[in-house]
């Protein structure tokens, strides 16, 4: 294992300590809120600075970007932090979230690691060396056409003023596909993708670090990350379509139609 990827689960397991501890009071969690239906609580600050903590206590001199403490220091390597993804489930107790970590080295994703502490389940990638469930490699699917497919989406509840141009994807997918899934957590639809269990996953309005460990699993895991419109910078634009490369063509075509 790369040894800045080593730091990093060790950053995301820490997290992962933190947030499991506090299932069994959630109760007491303090909630705040950030937002219209954006939530943080002490939990997400608390795992936040474990990984800040572990992450810089390895490597002084590297950059942060974190959801909840946002920028800090200026470097050629940048860890880019979500530290409780899918605080919304976290917060009605709802098993699906995840620690989402990734090291960008001069622009360029170069490790990730999200960390479901509920399943106790650890997707880690390293540029150009593949992507690994619990240190056993992953591959996306084999799927050759959308008929076949399990889709995953995220809805875009932060920002009702895209619901009207959200919901004729969602529609033109539906009656083509197997099947799409909506659990709330970005990372680990990605991840799910890289390991086969889902064909593909498209979501709008998102932020760096929703996506960016997740979007180096899917392409080391031999998927196609971009965006829905055919365009290649996600991280920049926060919206993201990635699937295995048979269906990932339809994907864009079926997308873009709509937009159209």
């Amino acid at each position: 294992m790369h040894p800045m990827l080593n730091i990093a689960v060790r950053a995301a397991r820490r997290a992962g300590t933190v947030i499991n501890r506090a299932l069994n009071r959630l109760g007491d969690v303090r909630v705040d809120t950030k937002g219209h239906r954006d939530y943080v609580t002490e939990i997400d600050r608390e795992a936040e600075a474990a990984i800040i903590h572990t992450l810089l206590e390895a490597y002084p001199d590297h950059a942060i970007l974190a959801e909840e403490s946002g920028e800090h220091g200026s470097s050629d390597y940048v860890w880019v932090i979500d530290p409780l993804d899918g605080t919304t489930n976290f917060v009605h107790g709802y098993p699906q979230f995840a620690v989402s970590i990734a090291l960008r080295v001069r622009g360029e994703l170069d490790q990730g690691v999200i960390f479901d502490p509920v399943r106790d389940e650890l997707f880690t990638a390293s540029r150009g060396a593949g992507a690994q469930l619990n240190n056993r490699k992953i591959r996306v699917s084999d799927c050759r056409d959308l008929e076949h497919a399990l889709l995953a989406t995220g809805f875009p509840v932060r920002n009702t003023a895209m619901l009207d141009a959200y919901l004729p994807t969602l529609a033109a997918f539906l009656p083509r596909v197997d099947g799409v899934r909506r659990a709330g957590a970005a990372s680990l639809d990605m991840a799910f993708v890289a390991c086969g269990r889902l064909d593909g996953f498209w979501e709008y309005g998102l932020q760096p670090w929703d996506i960016a460990a997740g979007a180096l699993l899917v392409q080391e895991a031999g998927g196609i990350v971009g965006e829905p419109d055919g365009s290649s910078d996600p991280l920049a634009s926060g919206n993201i379509l990635c699937a295995t490369p048979r269906i990932h063509r339809d994907m864009v075509k079926t997308l873009t139609d709509q937009a159209g």
